[in-house]
């Protein structure tokens, strides 16, 4: 998992302009939304790039690359991070939550199941 420190590109009077991704491509722009304690994911994807958004409320985000040790960071709102191809990732809501997740690759819509292969011992139990 890597922690992305978001910066506005530009401030003025009239509010903030934050970009959160720039010069990549996405596939897919989704929102979940976590109710208190629900648990999401447990799963990887071996070509797909996931960028997590949290909107609002905290959630849990439980990450491992092959072969290492499980990392975990509560996130809240406004915080950024990444999991990248072949990563295993968990997210629960630690409080009611929104995520905004974008995607690069075949996880996508209709080919979701294409590129999620879900793990026989979770990082974060149901």
């Amino acid at each position: 998992m890597e922690l992305i420190k978001i910066q506005p590109a530009h401030i003025d009077a009239r509010g903030s302009i934050t970009d959160l991704i720039a010069d990549d491509d996405i596939n897919a722009v989704t929102l979940i939304t976590f109710a208190k304690g629900a648990v999401r994911a447990n799963h990887y994807h071996e070509r797909t790039v996931q960028w997590n958004y949290v909107i609002k409320g905290e959630i849990l985000l439980a990450t491992q690359l092959p072969g290492g040790d499980k990392v975990e960071r509560v996130l809240t709102a406004g915080d950024f991070a990444v999991t990248r191809e072949q990563e295993r990732h968990a997210l629960k809501g630690l409080t009611d939550a929104e995520v905004l997740i974008l995607t690069k690759g075949p996880r996508a819509g209709s080919q979701y199941e294409n590129d999620t292969f879900r793990l026989s011992e979770p990082l974060i139990a149901p």
